[in-house]
């Protein structure tokens, strides 16, 4: 397995820099890079998708691309609407409730990103941040947006289940199903209209399309932050799903600072192609991590193994 350490254009989920390993398998090349916050059980199921990856494959696809969203970080109106505007996408999904920002500083962003996308779709994604009240507060300001949906506004399944009877604007979950002992209690509780699901955290694209037959709620696939071998998975998940009602938000490589494939998974006109990637020898060698960040991951690689 290699290491790679790569910068970020913005900082996302508190982070300046991407880390992972990729590795090579008889099926292709995978993916394992669970965020450093993650427990060693937490990322067990990040390792069973990067085997699955390279030792098995993925389902065969039933579409040749997959439409895609651009992803608006907490940053402010200007920049996000530059992002919007060059990102040639038609649905914009913007970061909101960061730590640290206001209600004020959410909507000023939305509405540069509103703007910018023109009569495109827009979703917001909370992360969990708010309670039940604030979130209802904020939809409240936020919906004359035109929101397409809100991603996991509240933290628990049974939040979720209370915002979504308190506001008109539809609720997609998010962390209430990769986190959760129990994935399908969104459905249960009727706590949810749109279940995202992410490839390496819930532990492979097979993993995904049993979840997404389970749960019966049309299907957002995202992605967890990955290089292109990591999103190559997210897409072969959405190539996958019978329907694909909404654009994914897979585009994500393009908020990295440079790559390890030459051609790397990067929306042209909102899709993505679906294909497997392989990773440049060059750019791999690049974006190797030094020997002390190396060791992390290899202990790191280790006590995961032993967990699982």
């Amino acid at each position: 397995m290699i290491t790679y350490s790569i910068g970020l254009k913005n900082k996302f989920r508190g982070i300046t820099v991407r880390e992972g390993m990729v590795f090579e398998g008889p099926a292709g090349w995978a993916e394992w890079s669970p965020f450093l916050d993650y427990d060693d059980a937490t990322s067990v199921s990040w390792l069973r998708a990067a085997h699955e990856a390279a030792e098995q494959g993925w389902p065969a696809p039933v579409r040749d691309r997959v439409p895609v969203n651009c992803t608006v970080p907490a940053i402010g109106p200007e920049k996000a609407a530059e992002i919007v505007r060059a990102s040639g996408c038609s649905t914009a999904k913007v970061k909101v409730a960061e730590p640290g920002q206001t209600l004020a500083d959410d909507i000023a962003r939305v509405e540069a990103v509103r703007d910018a996308i023109g009569n495109g779709r827009l979703r917001i994604d909370a992360n969990g941040a708010w309670s039940v009240d604030q979130a209802v507060l904020s939809l409240k300001e936020l919906r004359r947006f035109d929101l397409e949906y809100v991603e996991q506004p509240s933290a628990t399944v049974e939040e979720l289940a209370e915002v979504r009877r308190r506001t008109d604007v539809p609720v997609a979950a998010d962390e209430s199903i990769r986190r959760a002992e129990d994935p399908l209690l969104v459905k249960k509780l009727d706590a949810a209209d749109i279940a995202v699901l992410k490839v390496q955290p819930i532990g492979g694209v097979r993993a995904c399309l049993d979840i997404a037959e389970q749960i019966g709620l049309p299907v957002v696939v995202s992605s967890a932050l990955e290089t292109s071998v990591g999103i190559a998975a997210g897409v072969a998940l959405a190539a996958a799903l019978p329907e694909l009602p909404y654009a994914c938000g897979l585009a994500t490589v393009s908020m990295f600072t440079s790559e390890l494939v030459t051609e790397p998974l990067v929306a042209v006109d909102g899709f993505l192609p679906v294909k497997r990637v392989v990773p440049d020898a060059h750019l791999l060698d690049a974006a190797r991590a030094d020997a002390e960040r190396t060791k992390v991951w290899e202990e790191r690689l280790m006590r995961v193994r032993s967990a699982g």
